[in-house]
């Protein structure tokens, strides 16, 4: 498995050069790979040659209907998602781009930093659902795929989860992936997928913890005009968009009673009706849901609906802790050294004898993610091809190291809790939405600072999207040093 960061490439067409131009410039390299074209033919020969993760289309075009585009590229390739953009919308046009499979609809004039999230969004739709997760007897047969992640380990437990994947795949049920984070349930989801009979279909990714619940909601079932503050046309959410697809729903354990409520009516009776509308819509979708959160205990405390957790583990599959891989360790370690240093393009030959027992015997409370980051550190740290304890992260140093981690987190508690108790004391409203925004003001801002302020390292280090990241950067005034 791996999260290494990877250039996002997207495919403008537009007859107007200064659409073109102001895109070059806003999506910069090497994060961006952009690609340009000035009539819907050039756009198909580049679409063919170049393999695009996303396509940024004008509906207007002077050879050709930015819609009768759209057809085309969806006949080519599904699982490319398609931004359509024009400056003269109307309502009926949104409604045909997005029933005709666009994956979201932008009116112009815009300014381009209002849709980078949206572009990151398509350009990591398309990453998981194109790039390949390999499982042990799998080889990779499309060598324009790029980069793949492979599924490593030996141990029962994951010779069960391979097994798991192989059983479920093909049918047609809903399943449900339970794991601590940073194990890896995202390629999983993605396994399954390439191996099920809608491969060649849309695959959308939503994080149900990432989103507020109203925009969810939208989201997944989309709106009408003006059913709520904000909604100044109609909406067509990911429930219609992926008909006939597969539907990954991160975090499940997060979503709140009433979501819960909607979701499981999708799934009993497979229609929905958009916010604020009352007509009934259909749509055959395979759900692929995954949590960290334990739901025996949410269904005890009436957090989790049962009757929704019976409807999504129609098959389950339990990913290990990393620390419950034993034999898989050695592998793995060795794995991420030689695939990281291609990548970073550091030296590498071995690993000291002491190095790869000190991996080994390490807790991993982060798991698959946190071995992934503490390679990267030791290869940017390492002088030399052999990697010795000297060049491993502090924290992995020894039980010193360790324990002054434990005496630091007794300590940042302390303070944490001393906090709260005055914002009590002083008859305090929203103390938790205070203290998240606190604490992730303070996160974000050393994080971008180690990072130089590159958004795609950044949310790989604090393992969440890129969208989910500019979204809470905005939200706090916080701003990268990449957009400053």
């Amino acid at each position: 498995m791996s999260s290494q960061n990877e250039i996002g490439r997207l495919l403008v067409i537009d007859d107007d050069p200064l659409i073109l131009q102001c895109m070059r410039l806003a999506l910069p390299g090497p994060q961006y790979d952009v690609l340009t074209a000035d009539s819907a033919a050039r756009g198909l020969e580049m679409f063919k040659q170049h393999r695009p993760d996303a396509v940024l289309l004008d509906i207007q075009l002077p050879d050709q209907s930015g819609l009768a585009a759209l057809h085309e590229f969806r006949e080519l390739d599904r699982r490319v998602p398609v931004i359509l953009m024009t400056g003269h919308g109307t309502a009926e046009t949104v409604i045909t781009a997005m029933s005709g499979g666009a994956f979201e609809y932008v009116t112009k004039p815009f300014d381009p930093d209002d849709i980078l999230p949206l572009i990151d969004s398509a350009l990591d739709t398309s990453r998981m659902a194109r790039k390949p997760a390999i499982l042990p007897e799998d080889k990779l047969t499309d060598t324009n795929a790029g980069p793949a992640d492979q599924i490593l380990g030996n141990c029962p437990a994951m010779v069960e989860v391979f097994r798991s994947i192989g059983r479920v795949a093909s049918r047609n049920v809903a399943v449900l992936i339970l794991g601590e984070t940073g194990t890896g349930k995202e390629v999983i989801a993605r396994a399954i997928y390439q191996h099920s009979r809608r491969r060649d279909q849309i695959f959308h990714a939503i994080n149900c913890a990432a989103i507020p619940e109203q925009l969810l909601e939208s989201e997944l079932f989309g709106h009408e005009k003006g059913s709520f503050t904000g909604a100044d046309q109609r909406r067509i959410g990911k429930f219609e968009t992926c008909d006939g697809g597969t539907l990954f729903l991160d975090e499940i354990g997060d979503m709140s009673p009433m979501m819960q409520t909607k979701l499981l009516r999708v799934l009993q009776q497979k229609e929905f009706e958009r916010v604020g509308g009352n007509k009934t819509l259909k749509s055959d979708v395979r759900i692929i849901a995954a949590t960290n959160r334990d739901l025996n205990s949410a269904m005890e405390d009436k957090s989790f609906r049962s009757d929704l957790y019976y409807r999504l583990n129609e098959f389950t599959i339990q990913l290990p802790a990393l620390r419950d891989r034993g034999e898989d360790l050695p592998l793995m370690i060795e794995h991420f050294f030689k695939e990281l240093a291609v990548s970073l393009e550091k030296e590498f030959v071995s690993i000291a004898p002491e190095t790869m027992d000190m991996l080994t015997k390490y807790h991993w409370p982060g798991n698959v993610r946190e071995m992934q980051g503490v390679v990267k550190q030791t290869l940017l740290r390492a002088s030399g091809p052999v990697i010795t304890p000297a060049f491993l992260p502090a924290g992995l140093l020894g039980e010193t190291q360790r324990t002054d981690d434990a005496m630091a987190h007794r300590d940042w508690e302390s303070t944490l809790r001393s906090h709260v108790t005055e914002m009590l004391a002083d008859g305090g409203h929203e103390i938790a939405q205070c203290v998240h925004d606190q604490v992730d003001r303070v996160i974000l801002s050393e994080v971008l600072k180690a990072v130089s302020g590159n958004i795609s390292e950044a949310s790989n280090r604090l393992g969440i999207s890129r969208p989910t990241l500019r979204n809470r950067l905005k939200q706090l005034g916080l701003r990268s040093e990449s957009e400053s």
